[in-house]
């Protein structure tokens, strides 16, 4: 193949963000790669595509936009806040270019202190987070207008095509092996390979010998209840973002993509089925749903959060033979929820293919007290929502790969490779992954004196 000034190995945003950055100022050819199917040939109802393709796993999200610094990652500990606040405003321009809404849900300074304040009384933490919701059904054309823009700019891309090996020979980056037979000759290459590539990126860096620690690794459910329980918390700032501390272990839980008038999803990676959720812009359920999580990290002797969440996972698959649901009073009850039961559940659960069971089976009593606690606590600010006929699936697991140490250009130790994304352990969302691609590409113009 010919030689590209860069290759981007992987297409979700935070690579399709880098491949923007680089082709708006003129630095082609550049090279994308990904593993996954194209947007026209991506399907929800063909699990392997639910998470890679042409846009990543946030090709069918619900498409949140959260444009606080606060949430989505940790990119605040590499850039100052003004590069910060810079870049998430240039991956938010771009995302309006390509035709996200420009209606953004947050409160007036009024609203964001009276909500403070009763979260505060409720023992939580309220963080504001203006957000900007494209809604599933429109992450789709937004995704193709990016591709062809892409081409039209001079990127060639190849799908369902995988990056095998990073070469580098005497410390010095010679290019990228694909499992087509072909070596990509390039000085320069953006690693972006999604939560789905963290084994992957695993791999490489101790190939390389680049030095990486564990992030933390989120476990949890995903809540179900009526809409209209969750209005008060939804009406205004579409996602409320909770933090609470357990008084029973002083763990950290907090609420993740609350999906108002949405539906719950399953999610497959690989051989894992966990749980998500969804929201469209037009179409709407009776229901809200959203995560709570609970970080657990793991030092000495074992280390390893995501072989501990794989666990976890798996036996929820074991019991339920996919995802578990139960209500909340069952639960609490002792029993395990029966399709009995569930029939008479006030909640609709809008996930037909779960299957009633008991998630004291599945989760650490550490886990479940610390889920329990918290629902308690936003009873208070939501009414109902500890009532018996709350729903909870199980279970949510965010993998996070283990973090790469990186230079504020998002380098590594080897000159011209780029690590960034979900994929470097840096970022959890949409913005902040867009905005480490941008943060990538304006390192890369700058080293070839054209930033």
């Amino acid at each position: 193949m010919p030689d590209y000034k860069a290759v981007v190995i992987g297409a979700g945003p935070a690579g399709l963000f880098a491949a923007l950055g680089l082709c708006e100022s003129g630095h082609c050819p550049i090279l994308i790669v990904e593993q996954g199917r194209s947007i026209e040939e991506r399907s929800r109802s063909r699990k392997p595509d639910i998470l890679k393709g042409w846009g990543g796993a946030g090709a069918f999200s619900d498409g949140k936009l959260t444009l606080s610094p606060e949430v989505g990652g940790f990119l605040s500990e590499l850039l100052s806040p003004r590069e910060l606040s810079e870049a998430m405003a240039e991956a938010d321009r771009l995302w309006l270019d390509f035709g996200a809404p420009e209606q953004v849900f947050q409160g007036d300074p009024e609203q964001n202190a009276d909500f403070k304040l009763k979260s505060r009384l409720a023992g939580m933490i309220f963080v504001p987070s203006p957000v900007r919701h494209m809604g599933t059904e429109n992450c789709r054309q937004l995704l193709a207008d990016i591709y062809k823009y892409l081409l039209d700019k001079g990127c060639d891309v190849l799908t369902q095509v995988q990056a095998t090996e990073i070469k580098v020979e005497n410390g010095v980056l010679k290019g990228v092996s694909l499992d087509n037979g072909d070596f990509v000759g390039t000085s320069q290459v953006i690693v972006a390979p999604g939560r789905v590539g963290n084994h992957w990126m695993q791999a490489q860096a101790a190939k390389l010998g680049l030095a990486t620690r564990p992030n933390p690794v989120d476990i949890g459910v995903r809540v179900e209840t009526s809409a209209a329980v969750m209005r008060e918390l939804t009406k205004v700032f579409y996602e409320s973002k909770l933090v609470y501390y357990s008084s029973t272990f002083d763990d950290k839980v907090r609420t993740f993509c609350m999906n108002p008038y949405g539906e719950v999803v399953m999610e497959k990676a690989g051989d894992l089925i966990s749980v998500n959720g969804h929201s469209y812009a037009r179409k709407k359920t009776e229901n809200t749903n959203f995560a709570l999580l609970v970080s657990a990290t793991f030092t000495e002797p074992f280390d390893d959060p995501i072989a501990y969440g794989r666990s976890v996972t798996k036996l929820a698959n074991l019991l339920g033979e996919g995802v578990l649901v139960q209500r909340l009073g069952d639960l609490l009850a002792g029993r395990r929820s029966t399709p009995e039961r569930l029939a008479r559940c006030l909640t609709r659960p809008t996930l037909k293919q779960a299957t009633p069971g008991d998630l004291s089976y599945v989760l650490p009593f550490r886990i479940l007290q610390d889920i329990i606690e918290m629902i308690q606590a936003m009873d208070k600010l939501a009414p109902g929502l500890a009532e018996r006929d709350t729903l909870l699936y199980g279970v949510e697991v965010k993998f996070y790969s283990h973090r790469i140490e990186l230079s504020s250009s998002l380098e590594t130790a080897i000159k011209g490779l780029y690590v960034i994304g979900d994929g470097a352990g840096i970022t959890r969302g949409l913005i902040q992954a867009s905005a480490s691609g941008l943060v990538c590409a304006k390192a890369i113009l700058a080293a070839n004196g054209s930033g």
